[in-house]
């Protein structure tokens, strides 16, 4: 931890300031974090600046909208006329007034809906805007004003009503873009697929440092400063990166066209931490207090709703999202919550501490959550988007075969506990989506996966990333091996891009799209596989 020194310091002297006792408690953590930021209303900041004074497009890093709902959707944007720069983004420390629209058609001449809001310093200039009173299952239009200036136009759509049989639904699953790995190329493609709605699985951002050139993209237009190239740790540094990551132009593009439910797996924070463990044995409390400004820095910079706004070092981002009779959406936080990673972490044998019963990676309070919303569902699919691999995935055939103690496999009993709980609450179709791991699996989820005669419990999409990992390949090294290894792994395929799903009453097909190259940009777009399960009988078949 030599290289944050200088960081380590100032988390050292925030924790001490609040005292350890008072400290190791959420409010502590919360108080803690104040010494970066104040919440809007304290008083700190009341002054409002005039928006007309604004010289410079504020909108430089695009606009969103996430968590649908039959009346409702979220709108984001952020103000940061110079977004590289540190201390607010080229925005006075005084709060701003915004206008938002959100209109019928792209030319804005029906509206729907319009308002204004506070864009606070305190939130690094972001606005989180939920509209009511919409019709459900609707595409509709917005875009926000400061001063003279005018945002890009984004396009969302809310979700069907509760009581509605909607006879599709395609999604999108993403996850793990590192900046400094390629070009976001597959979110450009993404922009311009049909899709009802996408769903982030982790990694947004990565902590690592980006250099001038932006690291494999190896840049000649332009010189990146030089914060970027230190690891994340304080709030400045987060929020910093999130101005890089939404700077470009794919990613811009594809939040614009189409509203995404985001939930985060390690890189936002640190490489795989577990709960208030840090990957760098850095003491909790220090660790807290990084947590809780990625935490902050995430929420800012992400179209999530009120209760998922965090309270220091803590947030609510688990949720419900539905579509209808047609699907629900349980979406999973599998860091904030878990047991620290069996083994030391890595890849080992399965024994007695990775098979421990006690183990838990999402903590009870969202297990008991997620089975007791399967036991009131009454849609057709229950779909499951989280961050790690589920299925079981040896690393060697015969008996000296290795798991990854970071993903379900390391929380065996945790698994069974969530397999037992959607066969108790008669989950006829479950599907699993997944990301993390930076290659396109396949599984068919098996009771007992020594067993491969055994019953399937579901199937199991896992998308590859949308830049790390570099260009990868189509087969990777122990693509043989580990398609041997699994009997229930369909498919295996190493290249960057994305999952379409698409649901409707009698399959739900995954769409396995990916792209060539993004270490050069402009690489397009195939198919490389597909497959199908049926209703009421799980499998995967090629489609």
């Amino acid at each position: 931890m030599t290289h944050h020194a200088p960081h380590e310091q100032e988390i050292r002297a925030a924790a001490a300031h609040f005292g350890r006792r008072r400290f190791l408690t959420a409010t502590g953590a919360a108080a803690a974090l104040a010494f970066t930021t104040n919440l809007p209303g304290t008083g700190a900041f009341a002054a409002e600046a005039d928006p007309r004074k604004i010289a410079e497009n504020p909108f430089t890093l695009g606009v969103a909208s996430g968590d649908p709902q039959p009346g409702s959707v979220v709108l984001w944007t952020r103000l940061a006329p110079r977004p590289y720069e540190p201390g607010g983004g080229g925005m006075p420390n005084a709060r701003v007034a915004v206008r938002w629209e959100v209109a019928y058609d792209e030319r804005f001449t029906r509206l729907a809906g319009q308002g204004r809001a506070d864009a606070h310093p305190e939130f690094n200039h972001s606005v989180h805007i939920e509209p009511t009173g919409l019709a459900p299952d609707r595409v509709y239009y917005y875009r926000f004003r400061a001063g003279s200036w005018i945002s890009p136009v984004g396009r969302t759509r809310t979700a069907p009503a509760r009581a509605a049989r909607p006879s599709a639904l395609k999604l999108a699953a993403v996850s793990c873009q590192a900046y400094h790995d390629g070009y976001f190329t597959a979110y450009k493609h993404l922009a311009e697929e049909d899709l009802d709605v996408v769903f982030h699985l982790g990694d947004y951002l990565y902590e690592y440092p980006v250099d001038a050139a932006g690291g494999v993209r190896r840049y000649t237009d332009r010189t990146l400063p030089a914060v970027f190239n230190r690891e994340t740790v304080t709030l400045e540094d987060y929020r910093l990166r999130y101005a890089l990551y939404k700077s470009d132009p794919d990613l811009q593009a594809a939040h614009a066209a189409h509203p995404f439910v985001v939930t985060w797996d390690d890189h936002e924070v640190e490489n795989n931490y577990a709960s208030d463990i840090s990957e760098d044995h850095l003491p909790r409390d220090a660790f807290l207090v990084r947590r809780a400004a990625a935490y902050r820095a995430y929420w800012e910079n992400q179209p999530l709703r009120r209760p998922q706004r965090p309270d220091g070092a803590d947030a609510r981002l688990y949720r419900r999202v539905q579509y209808g009779q047609l699907a629900q959406f349980d979406i999973l936080d599998t860091r904030q919550y878990r047991s620290d990673q069996a083994y030391g972490d890595g890849w080992h044998a399965p024994g007695p501490e990775s098979l421990d019963p006690a183990r838990t990676l999402t903590g009870a309070a969202q297990e008991r959550w997620l089975i007791d919303g399967w036991r009131q569902s009454s849609a057709r699919w229950n779909v499951l988007p989280q961050q790690v691999t589920f299925s079981e995935r040896r690393n060697a055939t015969g008996a000296g075969y290795q798991l990854s103690m970071d993903a379900w496999d390391g929380y065996a009993a945790s698994r069974d506990r969530v397999l037992a709980g959607a066969e108790s609450a008669g989950v006829d179709n479950l599907v699993v989506l997944t990301g993390d791991v930076h290659v396109h699996y396949a599984f068919d989820i098996k009771k007992d996966f020594k067993d491969p005669g055994s019953r399937t419990a579901g199937v199991e999409f896992v998308t590859t990333s949308i830049a790390s990992g570099k260009d990868g390949a189509d087969k990777p090294a122990n693509w043989a091996t580990y398609l041997a290894a699994n009997p229930h792994m369909k498919f295996y395929n190493g290249r960057r891009g994305y999952v379409t799903v698409t649901l409707d009453q009698d399959t739900a097909r995954g769409d396995y799209r990916t792209v060539p190259a993004v270490t050069t940009p402009g690489a397009p777009v195939r198919t490389a596989a597909s497959f199908v399960s049926e209703a009421g009988d799980p499998g995967l078949k090629p489609a």
